[in-house]
C-alpha cells in the first residue's frame, strides 16, 4: 500500500472518529480566533478558552484592543504563557489589521504570515476555520508524530512535512487531516501511547515498530 492509499484509508478512519471536527478555540469571527490561536502557544485550548470567554466580552471590536494600553491587557492575559510577548503581539496585529486591511482580517497566506506570531501552521488554521480556505495542512505536534508514526514523512521541519502531506492528501481532505489527527492524538493516542489497541494501529510504520524493539 503506497502513501497516497494509506492516507486515504487514514481520512476514512479519522471521519468515522470525527464526523465533524472544528477548532477547539472559541471564536465568533476571524480576528477573535487570531487572539485565541495567538494565545495557544504552548498553551492548553481549555486555558485559552476560559481566559477568551472573558476576554472577548470585554473587547468586541478591534478598536478596544488597540485603545486598551499595554499593561491592562497583560493583566487580562496574565494567566496565559509569556502574557507579556503575546500581549505585545495582538496588540500590534490589531494595529496592523486596522491600517493596513481596513479593520478586516486579511485571508491570504502571505498576508496572514506577516502578522505576528503568525507561521504557517496559524495562517492555516484561520484560514480553513475562519474562511472555508485550505491552502496548506495544519501541522502541530500531533501532526508532526502521526505522518512520522503512519511513514508518511521522514521530516522533522512542519514546513517539510507540510509539502509531503499535500502531495498525498486530496485537497478536499486537507482540514479534515489536519484536525482529525490533532483529535486523534488527544483522545486515543498520546504520546505515551503503545499501540497496542489504539484506532489506527494498523497503520504504523513497520519501520517504527521495529525501532521501538531495538529500543
Amino acid at each position: 500500500m503506497d502513501s497516497k492509499q494509506k492516507t486515504k484509508k487514514i481520512i476514512s478512519e479519522l471521519k468515522k472518529l470525527f464526523p465533524n471536527p472544528v477548532t477547539p478555540l472559541n471564536h465568533s469571527n476571524p480576528w477573535e480566533l487570531y487572539v485565541a490561536v495567538a494565545l495557544s502557544a504552548q498553551q492548553t485550548d481549555v486555558g485559552v478558552n476560559k481566559v477568551t470567554d472573558i476576554l472577548f466580552k470585554k473587547y468586541k471590536s478591534l478598536n478596544d484592543y488597540q485603545k486598551v494600553s499595554l499593561d491592562e491587557f497583560e493583566q487580562d492575559i496574565r494567566s496565559i504563557n509569556f502574557y507579556k510577548g503575546k500581549a505585545k503581539a495582538i496588540k500590534k496585529a490589531a494595529d496592523i489589521v486596522s491600517v493596513e486591511h481596513n479593520g478586516k482580517m486579511p485571508e491570504t497566506m502571505d498576508e496572514l504570515i506577516k502578522l505576528p506570531f503568525v507561521g504557517r501552521k496559524t495562517a492555516n488554521v484561520i484560514l480553513q476555520e475562519a474562511f472555508g480556505k485550505s491552502e496548506g495542512i495544519v501541522v502541530d505536534t500531533h501532526v508532526k508524530r502521526f505522518s512520522n508514526l503512519f511513514g508518511l514523512t521522514k521530516n522533522q521541519d512542519p514546513v517539510k512535512i507540510e509539502k509531503d502531506l499535500m502531495e498525498i492528501v486530496d485537497k478536499k481532505d486537507w482540514r479534515e487531516f489536519g484536525l482529525g489527527l490533532i483529535y486523534y492524538g488527544r483522545t486515543y493516542c498520546k504520546a505515551s501511547c503503545k499501540h497496542t489497541d489504539c484506532p489506527l494501529k494498523e497503520f504504523v510504520s513497520n519501520q517504527f515498530l521495529d525501532l521501538k524493539k531495538s529500543i
